[in-house]
Formats: C-alpha cells, structure tokens, sequence
C-alpha cells in the first residue's frame, strides 16, 4: 500500500488515465469494427468515411499514448489493405486526398552591415 502522500496521489492519477485510455481502446475497437463492416458492405463512399475516421482515431491514440505507434500503422495497414481490396473488387478506385503543394521557403532577410571597430587613438 501506499504510503507517501505522493504516492497516494500517484495511484489516484494511474486510476484516472486508465479509465480514460480504456475509453479511447473501446473507441478505437468501434471504428474499426465500423470500417470493416462498411468494407464488407461494399459501399465506396461509407467504407472511405469510414476509414478515414478510423485512421484519424488511430493516428490520435498513438499521439496521446494510449496504443504505441507501431500498433497504430499495423492497424491502419490491415484496414487500408481490406478497404483497397473491397473497392478494386466492386470495381472502384480509391479517391486519395491530393498532396498540398509545398510553398516555397521565404528568403532570408540580409543582416543589418556592421559597424566597423573603432580605431584606437595613436599617441
């Protein structure tokens, strides 16, 4: 048992975020689950939507902590490959965001001209 003051209070916070890291698991397991069933269903507009939600919602548990990256891409992978598979077999092409253009990088602003040292008095 805890006995320090701040160790109470560590078993308190632990307490909360796994309440809350088990609500975005649960969360996560619903928008796959969702996007699969939309992959299944064969329906292009919803099966995007679908995994685009699952995807943002992947991408932000990984952020935050709750799943570690590497889970995250696997997941993605398995349902990006499915949902590709689904729509090539209804005979439709996936529609992908098209890439932002980069901007060009400002150009640099030329330092003020120093000032030349001041020249020491001969005697």
């Amino acid at each position: 048992m805890a006995n320090t003051k701040a160790s109470k209070k560590d078993i308190r916070r632990i307490a909360k975020r796994t309440v809350q890291n088990n609500a975005v698991r649960t969360a996560l397991k619903t928008y796959v689950k969702k996007s699969r069933k939309a992959t299944e269903a064969g329906d292009a507009d919803t099966t995007q939507t679908a995994l685009n939600t699952a995807v943002k919602a992947l991408d932000k548990a990984a952020q935050n902590g709750v799943i570690h990256p590497n889970q995250a891409a696997r997941r993605k992978s398995r349902i990006a490959k499915q949902a590709a598979a689904a729509m090539k077999a209804a005979g439709v092409t996936p529609t992908a965001k098209p890439k932002a253009e980069k901007k060009a990088p400002a150009a640099k602003k030329a330092a003020p001209a120093k000032k030349a040292p001041a020249k020491k008095k001969s005697e």
